[in-house]
């Protein structure tokens, strides 16, 4: 399953906090939105509800009949190939970097195939995805699979020998 929800991009210490925020025994949703309100910098309950689901796409947070806790020791390996392959639109993301030495978050766009049924869902389309897109590239950057070479462009990080 892909997940869609990419929150504003923040540090690996806040989806740490974030993630060690919520139980370890399956609780409700709302009661796991109280806790990420009460314990991070996170100030809605909507906002709660994306976060829950993108820690979910991280393999950070599972669910069991609606409810929802913490899964543990998962490396930032996991998490980074979580990211890859459950988040919407990161594979493409990703493929594009890899194709080229160094790209802007448009050019990047530009590569990532929006499915027709997105185009048509509202006029505003571009602007959504390219916001999109600028989010993917944060997060891959916080996720050690990306760096940001100036204010726009971005590259793959390469493991050695590749």
């Amino acid at each position: 399953m892909k997940f869609k929800v990419i929150p504003e991009p923040r540090s690996r210490s806040f989806l740490r906090k974030a993630q060690q925020t919520l139980p370890l025994v399956p609780s409700s949703e709302d009661d796991c939105c109280t806790l990420l309100i009460a314990d991070t910098e996170i100030d809605s309950r909507d906002t709660a509800r994306e976060w829950i689901t993108f820690l979910r796409a991280l393999g950070l947070v599972a669910e069991s009949d609606g409810r929802y806790y913490q899964r543990r020791n998962r490396s930032a390996n996991d998490t980074a190939t979580a990211f890859r392959e459950r988040v919407y639109a990161a594979e493409s993301v990703l493929r594009a970097l890899d194709e080229t030495d160094s790209l802007s978050a448009d050019e990047i766009f530009e590569r990532v195939r929006v499915p027709p049924w997105e185009q048509n869902r509202r006029q505003d389309w571009e602007s959504v995805w390219h916001e999109r897109v600028h989010r993917l590239l944060e997060w891959a950057v916080v996720l050690d699979l990306a760096e940001q070479e100036d204010e726009n462009h971005y590259r793959a990080i390469r493991s050695a020998g590749e």
